[in-house]
């Protein structure tokens, strides 16, 4: 087995993740980064879903270097296509989700050059197709991780001062013996209002399994019938209003019966435009490509069954009935889909497989929204982002904020069964204690799996937000190695935290809100 050492080791090659990376980096610190699958990138590439942001986010509410990875993105189109004179700011697909909805290829393109300094002098070492399968620890110190090339079975040990959980769904917390929380928590536990009764581990918000389309008018692209197309052609849940191949789920914040249609009518949401990344309209092209969609869509969530802490042959299970949901959705669109026309289908959606480049065209992972979350030595719950329980247009102000967010409280169906929770939350604040485990000196929380409540992981899982928390994981181990101190003491000691958060505000950290927000 190979034996390596590192200042600092990064497990999962999320935008969490890559953030990490750059900020460390940026320390000095020489830093090993791994990931799962063959792309880097996480929820935006190998996931397929689009940066899902706030409305402020063209003028402030994220760090500089998300800021500066949304304008390569738009420099990235502007360099390579013909853009039509048009808005003064690009958004390639014209997507409903955000100003800035992309091809995930994009995004992979732009972090790999972002990282190209650092990887051009070994500082650092980005090993890709790699998951951890073992950690050791002394008391609450890791002191080594093993990890596994998944196509070659090559091993690694890998020591190191620091370690970084950026995984999707927080895999180094069960591997390190780590206090961590799934699903859903009490009301006794939490206080908060919308929190269950009786605490369920298995509320767990849906995943979803991403693929792309081209709309080719007069074409016929039709897939071959997927596998379970019958029985997810008849699959009623108790929570919908309609089957679930059809045009009608409920309204994620009323509840009610709300209709979708496939593009632009009358009536009804268009799906197409909600995570369109490619509108052929806004480039000059000889080829005549046809507009370019991302579903993503109500209709396929999965939510019956968890990926993560089941059994293989469970997970290999829910895995597959997904994939098979999304693929059955595309063949309900192609064959039965009732249109405005009075015809059925629209045999022209052309599954591009090139854009993952997967061999059945689905996403190269699925996206998962809801991780393991840490004991942390602060947890964020409800209250603290409720206009309910805080004065002015901002959520709680915490002392050792490392950065800022805003999303309402978005969570989807979940496993145990439940409906839509979507209500609203302030702009929020990203506490230092969120990120730091109760249970472990050198391990910290750079994705999803910080220190919130189920309902709180509703507006802290978006992109800004997951960009910013690993940037300053990153920013974090550099300043603790740079100054021999710890995380704990660097949130706990009065002198040290301004130190940091005068680090992270030189480099481009927003830590409040716009003095305005803060007013009653």
């Amino acid at each position: 087995m190979e034996n390596l050492n590192k200042e600092l080791v990064i497990v999962g090659g999320g935008l969490g993740g890559c953030a990490a990376a750059l900020s460390a980096c940026e320390s000095g610190l020489n830093v090993l980064l791994t990931e799962e699958t063959e792309w880097i990138g996480g929820q935006v590439t190998s996931q397929g879903v689009p940066p899902d942001e706030h409305k402020w986010i063209e003028e402030f509410g994220s760090t500089k270097r998300y800021r500066d990875y949304r304008n390569k993105v738009r420099e990235t189109y502007s360099r390579n296509m013909t853009v039509k004179s048009g808005e003064a700011i690009l958004n390639p697909g014209n997507g409903l989700v955000s100003n800035i909805c992309h091809d995930p290829r994009v995004t992979l393109h732009v972090l790999n050059e972002m990282l190209m300094t650092y990887v051009l002098t070994n500082q650092l070492t980005i090993d890709l197709n790699t998951k951890v399968t073992s950690v050791k620890k002394a008391g609450k110190t890791v002191r080594s991780m093993t990890f596994e090339h998944v196509q070659t079975g090559a091993e690694k040990q890998v020591t190191a001062q620091y370690f970084i959980d950026a995984t999707e769904a927080g895999d180094v917390l069960p591997l390190a013996e780590m206090e961590y929380v799934t699903g859903a928590e009490a009301k006794k536990d939490t206080g908060e209002p919308h929190a269950l009764d009786v605490a369920d581990p298995d509320d767990i918000q849906a995943f979803t399994y991403v693929l792309g389309m081209e709309y080719r008018e007069g074409e016929d692209h039709t897939i071959p019938k997927p596998a379970m197309y019958e029985f997810w052609k008849e699959f009623h849940p108790a929570i919908w209003p309609d089957k679930l191949l059809s045009f009608f789920a409920p309204h994620p914040i009323t509840r009610e019966k709300r209709e979708y249609t496939l593009f632009r009518e009358e009536t009804g949401f268009p799906l197409w435009e909600y995570r369109r990344i490619f509108d052929k309209n806004q480039y000059e092209n000889p080829y005549n490509p046809g507009d370019v969609s991302l579903m993503n869509w109500p209709q396929n969530d999965y939510f019956l069954g968890n990926i993560y802490d089941v059994s293989e042959s469970k997970k290999a299970k829910h895995l597959y009935q997904a994939k098979q949901l999304s693929l059955s959705l595309l063949y309900w669109l192609q064959t039965e889909a009732p249109r405005s026309d009075g015809a059925q289908g629209y045999p022209g959606l052309k599954l591009r497989k090139d854009i993952f480049g997967t061999e059945d065209g689905l996403a190269k992972a699925a996206y998962i929204r809801e991780s393991r979350r840490i004991k942390a030595e602060y947890t964020v719950a409800e209250q603290d982002v409720s206009p309910n329980f805080n004065n002015g247009q901002a959520g709680k102000r915490y002392k050792d904020s490392v950065g800022i967010g805003s999303y309402s409280i978005d969570l989807h169906p979940s496993m145990a069964g439940k409906t839509y929770l979507d209500i609203k939350a302030l702009p929020f604040h990203i506490p230092l204690g969120a990120l730091i485990p109760k249970d472990a000196d050198n391990v910290l929380a750079g994705c999803k799996n910080i220190g919130t409540t189920h309902v709180t992981n509703g507006c802290y899982r978006l992109h800004p937000v997951e960009w910013n928390i690993g940037e300053a994981c990153g920013a974090l181990a550099g300043f603790c190695l740079n100054n021999n101190t710890d995380p704990k003491s660097v949130r706990e000691n009065d002198n040290l935290l301004a130190a940091f958060q005068n680090e992270l505000r030189e480099s481009g950290f927003e830590l409040e809100w716009p003095d305005e927000f803060y007013k009653e």
